[in-house]
Parts: C-alpha cells; structure tokens; sequence
C-alpha cells in the first residue's frame, strides 16, 4: 500500500528519511537553521531502541560518528556551516579510515557566524574534502523537501557501498520550508549485510580482532593506501555522477545551478521561453563527483554558460574547468543571505543575450 503524502519540513524529512533508511546512531549539537532535524532524531530515535546523543560539541558529535560507524552501524551527524566547519577533522579521520558515515550540512550565510539565512559559500569545503589530506566525501545537492528525504535515504547505502562519507548539503531555506513528501519503505536495521571489516572480534564470522584507524606512521604504507583510495574514487567518478537537464539542447544560455538556486533558474527559464529566449537549467545532483563531462559535452556545443549561486562564486570554478575556455561562463550571485528574484536574474540573462 503506498504511503500518503506527508506535509513535512526538510529538516525533519531529512531526519525521518534517515530513520527509514536504518540509521542506528545519531551525534548532533543545536546550531540554527537545522535544529528541527536534531530535535526530530531526539524524539523518534530512542523509542525505536537506537541512539541519539545530544555531544558537548560539534567536535565530540564527529567523533562520535567514528566510532559508531568503526562498529558497522549505519551513523550520522547534521550541522550549520560554522559547526560542519568544526566537524572537518573528523571527517578527514573517516575518509582517512574508510568508514562510511552521513553527515548533513543545513547551510546557512557566511563567512564567520554570518546570519541564519540560506547561503551556499559551503561549495568549496563540502566538495574539497574540506579538512586536512587527500580525500574527498560523495556530495548530494537536493532542491527540494522530497530530494532532502531521497537523497539523504539514499546517502547511506552509497556510504556503505563505496565505503566513504557521504554529505548531503541543503540550505537554510529548504530546512525550513515545508512541502508535501513521499517516504520510502523502512529498512529494519537487523537486516543490513554484516560488515566484515568492522571492529572487534567477530567469532561467528571465524575472524580475527580488526583495528580501525586513520593513522599510519610508515610513509610508503600510506602513500599506498592514499594511492588505493584515489583509485577507488575514480570508481565512484564514473559510477555515481548525478545531474538534471533542463530544455538545454536548443538554449542559447544554460543556467547552472544546485539547491535553492536550481528553484529560482527554474522559473527565469520559464519566463524566458515565454519571452522566446532560448535559455536552459543545467543543475548537478551530485556537486563531487561534479558532472565535468556533460558540461564538456554541451560547451562543445558551443553553449553559454551562467552560475547562480548565493555565494560570491565557487561552484562557477568547477563550470570553467569543464568548460576548459571552450564558451564564456558568467556568474551572478548574492552573498549574505540575499536570495535574488527570478525578475533580477532574467534581466540579467536578457543582458547576456543581448536582449
């Protein structure tokens, strides 16, 4: 029987979708705008018998992730942008051990404490790695309540089965906003595979004690082991790349938006057919791996290219480098939690277009 529609705000579909995806063990801390998310997991969590721990710190809650995750159990921790900023060591230390993890990012403006309105300047830390070392975490951008609930049920299976932390990053805006949500069936935890490589000693899997940890003081040992794991992300590079077009084969201009972002183009592309502007959205799902060769595809096409981002630009860095100066790519943005209207980016578009 399939379930109703749900009327639900995204932190708190992200938040039941984790349950339903057979999240064991949550680790968060208060910071604004992704409380509701924390307080859902305080209320559902413990009657169903799984964990939820409100840490002294963002820097306690990561941690505690790692050794949760160390276990086999499916974990996870949300934050705002300045708490995931305090979070990167840890997820360094699970990308450094192989551990897979989720952890959601409710971006908010910055730089600093900056305010509680949406941004998107977490573009460079999400899909750099953000802390220390060579790694990377699998980064899913919903743009809407439904996607928030998708993408972050299926964050942990991509998290166990490329064995790495997944980071879901969504906004302020589409924490707070509520829209009406489809759930997946639950998955009951007791019925995940065994992980083989978790810790401890395991007798009915007739192994020895496993030991995890991020650290390895013999220097050719741990250039292997980086050599191995960037190998592994070529994997994922070519398995799990995720995007959306948008009317882009006949567009003069694409729009190339995530998140929110993504919303507002969508309506200027709307306006702009209607003004009889061949204009396109172009938006990545997944923003690592980012999908460099569609956007290599459609620059051979000799299409022009515009990011929206609320931000003073990041994701447009990504846009050139896939663009590699074959076609002009142009930015807008607004920064400090502004969030531009369609009329203000049509025009400018209609600018581009010489119009």
């Amino acid at each position: 029987m399939k379930e109703a529609i749900r009327l639900m705000k995204g932190n708190e579909a992200i938040g039941e979708a984790a349950i339903r995806a057979g999240c064991t063990a949550y680790f968060g801390y208060p910071i604004t705008p992704q409380n509701e998310l924390t307080a859902y997991m305080a209320t559902e969590m413990l009657p169903k018998g799984r964990v939820f721990i409100q840490a002294e710190s963002e820097v306690a809650a990561i941690n505690m992730v790692f050794g949760a995750a160390a276990t086999g159990v499916r974990a996870m921790t949300s934050s705002s942008s300045p708490g995931i900023s305090l979070k990167q060591e840890g997820i360094s230390y699970l990308a450094g051990a192989d551990l897979p993890a989720v952890i959601v990012d409710v971006a908010r403006s910055g730089p600093g404490l900056g305010g509680i309105s949406p941004g998107q300047g977490d573009y460079f830390q999400a899909t750099r790695g953000g802390g220390h070392g060579d790694y990377y975490t699998i980064v899913l951008a919903p743009k809407s309540v439904q996607e928030s609930a998708d993408l972050t049920y299926q964050a942990f299976a991509l998290a166990d089965k490329y064995r790495m932390p997944v980071l879901v990053l969504t906004d302020g805006l589409l924490g707070q906003m509520m829209e009406g949500v489809i759930f997946p069936e639950p998955i009951d935890p007791a019925s995940l595979p065994r992980k083989t490589w978790a810790v401890g000693h395991q007798a009915r899997d007739g192994r020895d004690i496993n030991h995890i940890s991020s650290m390895n003081l013999d220097p050719p040992v741990l250039e292997k082991a980086n050599l191995a794991r960037f190998k592994h992300y070529e994997t994922v590079k070519a398995e799990l790349c995720r995007y959306e077009e948008v009317q882009v084969e006949d567009a003069d201009l694409i729009m190339v938006a995530y998140g929110i972002s993504a919303r507002i183009s969508l309506g200027v592309l709307q306006e702009a057919r209607r003004k009889g502007l061949k204009v396109g959205l172009f938006r990545p799902i997944t923003l690592w791996p980012f999908p460099y060769k569609q956007l290599e595809r459609l620059a051979d096409q000799g299409k022009r290219f515009l990011s929206l981002e609320l931000c003073m630009g990041q994701m447009v860095e990504d846009i050139k480098l896939a663009v590699n100066g074959k076609t002009p790519v142009d930015f807008y943005g607004r920064t400090g939690g502004m969030i531009p209207s369609e009329e203000e980016v049509l025009a400018y578009a209609e600018k581009l277009l010489g119009k």
